[in-house]
């Protein structure tokens, strides 16, 4: 355990990013569910709006740095592709 304050301070503070990135990760496996539940009714304009709600999230969490770009950009091609 550090016995610096700062050091303190900065593991207190990584373990609050830590819970809440975990969080917005669960968050978009939910998303991805919710569309493969949508495309799976046979729904093609529900499945249109579920894909860009969930290609929305993605983009926003790679833009916080939750995920990194390339895996924002290679699960939103996987899901279009099961779209189209």
């Amino acid at each position: 355990m550090a016995n610096i304050k700062s050091q303190i301070k900065r593991n207190r503070q990584s373990e609050l990013q830590r819970q809440r990135n975990k969080a917005e990760r669960s968050t978009l496996k939910t998303q991805i569910k919710k569309f493969q539940t949508v495309l799976e009714s046979g729904d093609k304009d529900a499945a249109l709006t579920t894909y860009r709600e969930t290609a929305q999230a993605f983009d926003k969490a790679a833009s916080k740095g939750i995920i990194h770009k390339n895996k924002a950009a290679n699960t939103k091609s996987r899901l279009a592709k099961k779209l189209g």
